[in-house]
């Protein structure tokens, strides 16, 4: 009877290790078939199941083939929970030299994601916000951006 309990609760206790945590966010914006301008900021404010939450913040997006660059310069910026602003520059790599998409996708569209902090401290609804900072005002041939955060459970 005890080795039946045992094994019960070490399989509940496996499931459980499977399904996502309870601090772990993804948020994700369409951006318009216009482009994205320099000055359109995109603000996110992930939700934890904790006030706060110890993980890792990436960015992620997805570009059609008609995307005119070879890479992407984001910066990402947020206030921990200490309330210390984290900015940072994300170079994200687009294409190889010989202009093969690098991204996971088909053969029009590709989403690409680079991890901008770990063991970020993130206070729950405390806002991340994304912008490029390439040298045209308007990008065109990115569809959208969005960040996750991965809580350590």
């Amino acid at each position: 009877m005890n080795r039946l309990f045992t094994i019960v609760i070490l399989s509940v206790l496996c499931l459980g290790a499977c399904v996502p945590g309870h601090n772990d966010f993804s948020d994700f914006r369409n951006l318009p078939p216009s482009g994205w301008r320099y000055a359109n900021v995109l603000t996110f404010n992930p939700e934890h199941g904790d006030s706060i939450a110890v993980g890792t913040l990436c960015v992620s997006l997805r570009h059609t083939d008609a995307y005119m660059f070879s890479n992407l310069w984001l910066e990402v910026e947020c206030v921990d929970a200490d309330k210390t602003l984290r900015r940072d520059t994300v170079n994200l790599k687009l294409a190889d030299i010989y202009g093969r998409w690098l991204g996971v996708g088909n053969a029009t569209d590709f989403q690409v994601t680079d991890t901008v902090f770990k063991g970020l401290r993130h206070k729950s609804g405390s806002p991340v916000r994304v912008r490029h900072i390439m040298r045209v005002d308007t990008l065109t041939g990115i569809d959208l951006v969005g960040v996750t955060f991965n809580g350590n459970n």
